[in-house]
């Protein structure tokens, strides 16, 4: 095959890829994307489908002292962890729990509230645009606990508040009015009102994709070996052939720190590792929103093939054998707030990039012109897909970013 030309090229296919490629086609760049698999099958399908306005809080707060005692033991169902990996990775996690700190906070709240206050706009315009409307659902989201923790909401309603995001709080009887079809076990419940979600996002990244395509993108599937520096332009070698482009941005998740080794960048990225497993809907006990399970460590969602739980987080390598003893966990939890039938097909494992302080990478790499990442997006990838690839474009296009995208500079680590 002959070498290629582009002025982009993106590589992964997932939300935050096929975002940015949109993005930058829009401001007329040519631009091709490529995956080894289709658009939306990775870790972008897999996910609860939540496009979150509230999602500003990051997991290593201060607050995640209190709960470590639990996790330790390793039996919790919203967070398992291999001892090996955490001796293996002890500096990783040293930076997680430092970033724990109050006055590290109140500025990566801000910072993800930017990005996900612009984001969740253009997820709404993208999905009617891409002709995926009846795919959303303005339902909001609730998080629900079993134990008296009003006191806990309420904190947590006050934070959303300060960002402008409105919630309500609910007793059990309100809980029973929004899910009458429920089995009343919580007590509390938070409504985030603003929050959307879909009812499959793998299939919403697929219509992004061929919206991208329908714009003239170009969409490929390869296996990607390489990207090297070439003067002012980069080469992106494939199994078949090559494509020459100004610009290349990475954006394939949790594969991105290894294709970026061989240029000299050491990219601290753990994976938060999740489950799903999908089951038959009872259509008689309607489920009309996702609700999170705040003490069960678990998330159930209605979608387009029945009703689909998804697990805490498992810390291990990308690549370890799979463990399905949380998902085995929280099944008769969820079980027991939602009635279903049987399995659907088989379990999913996906694996969720994360950096030490919960913030992805969004700007120019700091030594390679030319070169910028798009990853590290956490359980929040979905969410922020799109205006992570927005600012991204913007930057190449050398246009201000919709957001202040001075906490994301992956300077602050390579």
């Amino acid at each position: 095959m002959s070498e290629d030309k582009a002025d982009v090229v993106v590589l992964g296919a997932g939300i935050v890829g096929v975002s940015t490629a949109y993005a930058a086609r829009q401001r007329g760049m040519s631009v091709v994307l490529i995956d080894r698999r289709e658009p939306g099958s990775e870790t972008s399908y897999g996910n609860a489908g939540i496009i979150s306005s509230g999602s500003i809080t990051p997991l290593n707060n201060p607050s995640l002292w209190k709960s470590l005692p639990k996790y330790l033991t390793n039996r919790h169902p919203a967070l398992r962890w291999n001892p090996l990996w955490a001796v293996q990775n002890a500096s990783w996690v040293a930076r997680f729990l430092a970033d724990t700190a109050a006055s590290r906070f109140r500025p990566r709240a801000t910072a993800l509230h930017g990005l996900i206050g612009a984001s969740a706009k253009l997820h709404r315009a993208w999905i009617v645009k891409a002709e995926a409307g009846h795919r959303i659902r303005e339902t909001g989201w609730l998080k629900a606990w079993r134990s008296d923790a009003a006191a806990a909401a309420r904190q947590e309603q006050a934070l959303l508040a300060e960002y402008g995001i409105a919630s309500e709080l609910l007793d059990r009887q309100a809980i029973s009015a929004l899910e009458p079809d429920i089995v009343p076990v919580y007590k509390v419940g938070l409504l985030h009102t603003q929050t959307a979600s879909v009812d499959s996002p793998g299939a919403v990244v697929k219509a992004y994709a061929r919206m991208f395509a329908s714009a003239g993108g170009d969409v490929r599937q390869s296996d990607i070996k390489e990207i090297v520096p070439e003067g002012d332009h980069w080469r992106v070698l494939l199994t078949a052939g090559e494509i020459s482009a100004r610009h290349v941005v990475v954006a394939l998740g949790p594969w991105s720190a290894e294709i970026l080794r061989p240029l000299g960048y050491r990219v601290p990225l753990a994976f938060e590792r999740g489950y799903h497993r999908e089951f038959k809907p009872n259509p008689a006990r309607s489920l009309q929103r996702p609700i999170y399970d705040i003490d069960g460590g678990f998330i159930v969602t209605p979608m387009e093939q029945g009703i689909r739980v998804t697990s805490g987080v498992e810390l291990t390598g990308r690549d370890a054998p799979s463990s399905f003893a949380q998902l085995d966990q929280v099944v008769p939890l969820a079980r027991g707030v939602v009635e279903f039938g049987d399995a659907i097909g088989e379990t999913w494992r996906g694996s969720r990039p994360t950096l030490p302080d919960s913030l992805p990478m969004i700007g120019p790499a700091p030594r390679h012109a030319g070169l910028w990442l798009a990853f590290g997006n956490q359980h929040i990838g979905f969410t922020t897909g799109p205006a992570t690839g927005a600012a991204i474009a913007a930057m190449i296009s050398g246009t201000p970013a919709p957001y202040d995208v001075t906490p994301f500079a992956p300077a602050r680590y390579i």
